[in-house]
């Protein structure tokens, strides 16, 4: 996959029907090359997500302590 400078854009609409049929819309036109590279990169986003989860670099959490005092 191209690494590539990608725009960064929001519809705003007025129902969730209305999102949805943009969405659709939109997908629809692009080349099915272009939504498989697409998914793609979604993919190995989560797929990052998911492995850096495993080896603890996720969310940092409190660490907890426990001190017995006298």
């Amino acid at each position: 996959m191209e690494k590539s400078k990608k725009d960064i854009w929001v519809k705003k609409s007025n129902s969730f029907k209305s999102a949805d049929e943009f969405n659709i819309a939109y997908y629809l036109s692009m080349h099915p090359q272009q939504r498989i590279d697409t998914m793609q990169f979604l993919r190995s986003i989560a797929f990052n997500i998911k492995k850096d989860l495993k080896r603890g670099k996720g969310r940092k959490r409190l660490q907890r302590v426990i001190r017995v005092i006298q």
